[in-house]
């Protein structure tokens, strides 16, 4: 009678392979925001963070989550980043990026600093196979940011589908077609928390007018807009349609939005907010 073949009652699957390093240069509030997200999609391991400020209580919190930290490219050692995510202040860029020649070479590199151009990026990185430039806002840094990112022709399918992941690990993103257009997306998602907050400034303003104290206004106004915001992002109704559900005929928000709507005066003063900050974008752009 033939021996029967013993088959062991558990077998350990081959583990994955790791992945290539994800380099991100400038921890601050986006670089930091970015670390922190991409730890939280179990990416930590993969993490190289360079920033010769970085608080060593900070430096010792990602490297508790797998990542390492070092102040400058030395940390690099020869290895082949997968990724480099350059998040320094803009003025600071044309004496960073050009330490990262070589990492560049086989990596997609991803710049997030505002009027920062693909023409000036691809001058100091030596001409890099692969650019993109990503414009995210500060909610990224709770992981509700909305990016949008412009990839030079050289970017593969694969790259941008690794950009896709980075980006969305701080909130959603879009792609353009255009370079150009990131001013007009500066101008509407990066500078536009600034503009939501200046409206809970005026709301607290307006309501301590209206007789009530300041620390009462100060709280109405702020959990208005933080419940507004939170019934858009639940709600699949168009923000018309969400206005005109608070909206009686002949109610006290009726009356408050003719003044807001009159010649559409708001609109056109929020129109003319983007278009200077879009302006501005371009100046800023040209200067660099």
């Amino acid at each position: 009678m033939p021996r029967k073949r013993l088959v062991p009652a558990t077998t350990e699957k081959p583990k994955a392979k790791a992945g290539r390093p994800i380099v991100i240069v400038g921890v601050g509030h986006m670089g930091g925001a970015f670390a922190r997200g991409l730890i939280a999609a179990g990416l930590g391991s993969r993490l190289i963070l360079i920033d010769p400020a970085l608080k060593p209580s900070d430096a010792r919190a990602f490297r508790a989550q797998g990542a390492q930290t070092g102040r400058g490219t030395e940390i690099l050692d020869g290895t082949v980043p997968e990724a480099i995510i350059l998040a320094v202040k803009p003025q600071m860029m044309a004496a960073s990026a050009p330490a990262y020649v070589a990492a560049a070479r086989k990596a997609v590199v991803i710049s997030i600093a505002a009027g920062t151009s693909i023409e000036s990026l691809d001058a100091w990185l030596e001409q890099p196979p692969a650019l993109v430039r990503a414009m995210p806002n500060l909610p990224a840094s709770l992981g509700k940011g909305i990016s949008a990112a412009y990839a030079s022709p050289g970017a593969t399918a694969a790259q941008r589908k690794l950009v896709e992941k980075l980006l969305k690990a701080v909130g959603e993103m879009v792609w353009l077609d255009r370079e150009e257009l990131l001013n007009a997306v500066t101008a509407v998602s990066g500078s536009g928390p600034a503009y939501v907050f200046l409206f809970v400034e005026a709301l607290a303003t307006a309501a301590e007018r209206a007789g009530l104290s300041p620390d009462v206004a100060k709280i109405l106004a702020r959990k208005t807009v933080e419940g507004a915001a939170a019934l858009l992002s639940q709600s699949t109704a168009s923000p018309s349609d969400l206005r005109k559900s608070v909206t009686s005929p002949g109610g006290t928000t009726e009356a408050a939005l003719k003044i807001l709507m009159n010649d559409a005066r708001f609109e056109q003063l929020v129109s003319e907010a983007v278009a200077a900050a879009t302006a501005r974008g371009f100046e800023i752009a040209k200067s660099r």
